[in-house]
């Protein structure tokens, strides 16, 4: 049942969108609570996503609102692939936050049962700027993530950013020397991906390999079923889904930004 305490009134329940409230109620039953804001904020993302037909190909929007554990582990989406965080978050109204040296966030979502190699989007909103040996959203068949790795990273050691689609090569490089922004790699029909950062594209390449038969990890690398090469970026949405291309990701950053915008953690 959706009560007046929780911020939203009687008379707006019809109004709002099915799915949207559907999220809303996972949030509640599991313990989380959204301030009015985000309430606005994440409805007006579905819409946006829907108008601009960007809601079917996504698989798994963690918004990160809510400054809980219960609330950002809930998938805008639909009730699957349900997120774990392990303890070393730090949750604020602006995002999450890793500890970079045990944090992750098991987004449930198995690559190599739930993704198609050539039609695959990784997404993620990073709020601060900070470079180390760290894999941002991965996972691969091995602790040393060179066995069939799937990753995207927004700085890495060197000043790197990295799109990984089941990628053995890591092929697909972008000089970063800011970690902030949105991130988004994608195949789009084919194994050739590009890497974009704030609607624009800043590389490509083509893959080579397989699917991990493993969950992919926020905030580290799942590496054979043990968490590697944690970071300590503060993430304020995360994003997986079927392949996007050129159009749609520009139309998914626009939408993106907006959201932030609206809970003022835009950067």
């Amino acid at each position: 049942m959706i009560l007046a305490s929780h911020g939203i009134i009687a008379s707006s329940i019809l109004q709002v969108d099915g799915d949207w409230l559907a999220y809303y109620n996972r949030v509640i039953a599991a313990g989380g609570s959204l301030t009015t804001t985000e309430q606005s904020a994440t409805l007006q993302l579905v819409l946006d996503l829907k108008t601009n037909s960007l809601w079917t190909p996504m698989k798994a929007i963690y918004p990160m609102v809510g400054a809980s554990a219960a609330a950002c582990a809930q998938n805008l989406k639909s009730s699957s692939f349900t997120g774990t965080f392990t303890s070393g978050w730090t949750f604020a109204s602006t995002g999450v936050t890793g500890n970079g040296t045990s944090a992750f966030f098991n987004t449930g979502l198995n690559t190599s049962t739930n993704l198609t190699l050539t039609s695959t989007h990784l997404s993620i909103y990073v709020r601060n700027n900070t470079s180390g040996t760290s894999y941002d959203l991965a996972n691969a068949t091995n602790g040393g993530m060179g066995v069939d790795p799937t990753y995207l990273i927004s700085r890495y050691v060197g000043n790197a950013a990295y799109i990984g689609i089941a990628d053995t090569l890591y092929a697909t490089t972008f000089s970063s020397i800011d970690s902030r922004g949105f991130w988004l790699g994608a195949t789009n029909g084919s194994r050739a991906q590009n890497l974009y950062k704030n609607g624009t594209s800043v590389a490509s390449g083509t893959g080579l390999g397989n699917f991990a038969n493993n969950n992919l990890y926020l905030g580290a690398a799942n590496g054979g079923g043990s968490p590697v090469y944690f970071s300590d970026k503060q993430f304020a949405l995360c994003s997986i889904g079927d392949g996007l291309n050129n159009t749609q990701q520009s139309n998914f950053y626009t939408a993106v930004q907006a959201f932030q915008t609206t809970l003022s953690r835009q950067v």
